[in-house]
């Protein structure tokens, strides 16, 4: 593997996401890149997530808080410069989720900090009050290459963050909490020296001690990136309403529910018994499915013959993806 480190100098959420997804899009196949980043003063929520149901959007004004989405699944997270974001990058076959979380393991024990995998995508430290979540990632991958990114909780403003997340009281219900603040942890509570330049410097040693080479570091700001043929074009969409908003329409009727793999909230415009109109939103960690599924949605009658039909297309082309079974199933009982 060829590797390729990058820091941004940046606290620009747009700027940073665009620049991860135009170097994950061109990428080297046999490349790994570890890129390290910071968000000022943000919401930023999963490519499937409906913003007004996961954020407190007038606070997040009034308080000129940005939302960004991001290209990956997953659920809202707050950021300020007390997180520290982290993108694992790898060209297939190399690439391994498993891979990068033993490398953020690796690099926790080394500062001292016993952390260890929690659920779908979390990392936690046991405390004598239980686990408290210190790291949570989300996930995204194409048929030659993926990529692995998230935050780590060094000194973030945990006030701040409950302020701004407003999320579906099922699944805080459904992680068995109260609250979010009851959840999460500052690493500064176990090392409280730690500061970004510290989690970096051991990201990065663990980063070259797996792949056992090194490579000069990278710099970009706005001012200052690497040579990205399209980079224009793709920050213009990141920073777009059209992107981070898009438009919400009246809705006739509203589904939703709750899986052990993520929340699902479907929408249904219904004109003459025809649905015109569908959106999803999920913070599955693989909403694939799932949208290709509601993209077919519009022009088909609103009965279950006809939607299962539908769901039995989309079945053989993720014959492997069971949670768009269990999302029909759901879906067949609840349309009777």
């Amino acid at each position: 593997m060829r590797l390729r480190l990058l820091f941004s100098d940046s606290h620009d959420p747009f700027f940073n996401l665009a620049v991860e997804d135009t170097i994950f899009r061109q990428m080297a196949a046999d490349s790994a890149v570890l890129f390290l980043w910071r968000n000022d003063n943000t919401v930023v929520i999963g490519r499937a997530q409906n913003p007004w149901k996961e954020c407190n959007t007038q606070k997040m004004a009034e308080d000129n808080v940005t939302l960004a989405r991001r290209q990956s699944g997953g659920g809202a997270v707050f950021h300020d410069l007390g997180n520290t974001c982290f993108t694992f990058m790898a060209g297939k076959p190399g690439y391994d989720k498993a891979v990068s979380t033993q490398i953020l393991l690796n690099a926790l024990h080394a500062l001292g900090i016993a952390a260890e995998t929690s659920g779908r995508n979390d990392l936690v430290v046991q405390t004598a009050d239980g686990p408290r979540k210190i790291s949570g990632s989300a996930y995204r991958e194409t048929l030659d290459r993926g990529f692995h990114h998230g935050t780590m909780l060094l000194n973030a403003n945990l006030t701040r963050l409950a302020n701004y997340l407003n999320p579906d009281p099922k699944k805080l219900q459904a992680k068995g909490v109260a609250s979010i603040r009851s959840r999460v942890a500052n690493l500064a509570e176990f090392k409280p020296d730690i500061d970004h330049a510290q989690l970096c410097d051991a990201l990065i040693n663990a980063f070259f001690a797996h792949y056992g080479d090194k490579t000069v570091a990278e710099h970009i700001s706005p001012d200052v990136f690497p040579d990205l043929p399209g980079f224009a074009e793709r920050y213009a969409q990141q920073k777009s309403w059209e992107w981070n908003f898009g438009n919400t329409p009246d809705f006739m009727h509203t589904f939703d529910t709750r899986f052990d793999w993520g929340g699902v909230e479907l929408h249904f415009d219904v004109e003459k018994g025809v649905i015109n109109r569908a959106r999803l939103y999920t913070d599955s960690l693989n909403p694939a499915p799932l949208e290709a599924f509601a993209a077919q949605l519009p022009g088909t009658p609103y009965q279950p013959q006809a939607l299962q039909a539908l769901l039995k297309n989309r079945l053989t082309q993720f014959s492997e993806m069971p949670e768009l079974q269990a999302f029909g199933d759901w879906l067949m009982a609840e349309v009777q």
